[in-house]
């Protein structure tokens, strides 16, 4: 574990797991956890020889808390500069929900020089927001009651996505996971409360169109089909019709939080991607 400080003077907190010789593999989290949400990944991988690295995106879980900065260029260029900070190359970069568009953002606006291959884990590109070009996006008023829920209760927000929603435990016939629950909470109350109101905006209403059509690595694209938080119709399989070489795999039945729910199939699907 370690920490650096960004050219704007943030500290960003970051996992290094695993052997130091092994082939890099980097995640980004979703909104509004921290790197401890990959880390049933990131065990699999490091136990398999990959060397697995995630950091606390800004204002999320162990890094510092500034109050501008919180948009999709900002992550990106934080990205870029752990890659650098670390050195590495031949990378693959795994982003989940608001994570994948910071991995597409990060691609879009540096390239893929130091990248060797992506995945987008029930991520939000390419644009979550409904807009006359994108009918087929969430309405705004979905975002603004996230704003408005976040301002009047953020703790118990974060109680209510993860006991319904988020891990699909608002289905009939779900085993519902307190420990999940509770996970999610604590990761989301680690970070600070501008930092997570402000990036609602950056995940809703940032277009990732063009970032996806800059991809040019092996990129695999992972959905569960009952995403009640980014549906896969306007997310994942939106996605693989913009960028080039990938694979989509959808997981039936599975809800946006299959990093849990769905952890050791999701682990193989990433270990064979990694092979491949």
């Amino acid at each position: 574990m370690g920490t650096f400080t960004t050219k704007d003077g943030v500290q960003i907190y970051y996992k290094d797991w695993g052997p130091s010789d092994g082939e890099p593999v980097v995640f980004s989290h979703g909104w509004p956890l921290s790197a401890d949400s990959w880390e049933s990944q990131m065990l699999f991988l490091a136990s398999n020889g990959y060397r697995t690295i995630a950091h606390d995106r800004r204002g999320h879980g162990r890094s510092s808390q500034p109050w501008d900065g919180n948009d999709m260029d900002h992550y990106a260029d934080d990205l870029g500069q752990l890659l650098e900070h670390l050195d590495l190359r031949g990378a693959t970069l795994f982003g989940f929900s608001t994570g994948g568009g910071e991995v597409a953002r990060y691609i879009g606006r540096h390239g893929t020089a130091r990248v060797k291959k992506a995945g987008l884990i029930s991520s939000v590109p390419p644009l979550m927001l409904k807009t006359d070009a994108n009918p087929g996006g969430l309405p705004l008023e979905v975002f603004d009651g996230l704003r408005e829920a976040s301002i009047a209760d953020r703790s118990q927000l974060y109680q209510d996505l993860a006991s319904g929603p988020f891990f699909g435990f608002n289905r009939d016939g779900a085993k519902k996971s307190q420990g999940m629950i509770d996970s999610f909470w604590a990761q989301g109350m680690q970070g600070g409360h501008k930092n997570t109101y402000d990036s609602i905006a950056a995940f809703s209403a940032t277009d990732f169109t063009e970032d996806l059509k800059k991809f040019d690595v092996p990129t695999l694209i992972v959905h569960g089909d009952d995403d009640q938080v980014v549906p896969i119709d306007a997310a994942g399989r939106a996605s693989a019709k913009l960028v080039p070489n990938n694979k989509l795999i959808v997981y039936p039945g599975a809800p946006h939080g299959l990093t849990d729910t769905h952890k050791d199939k999701l682990n193989q699907d990433l270990l064979a991607f990694l092979k491949s």
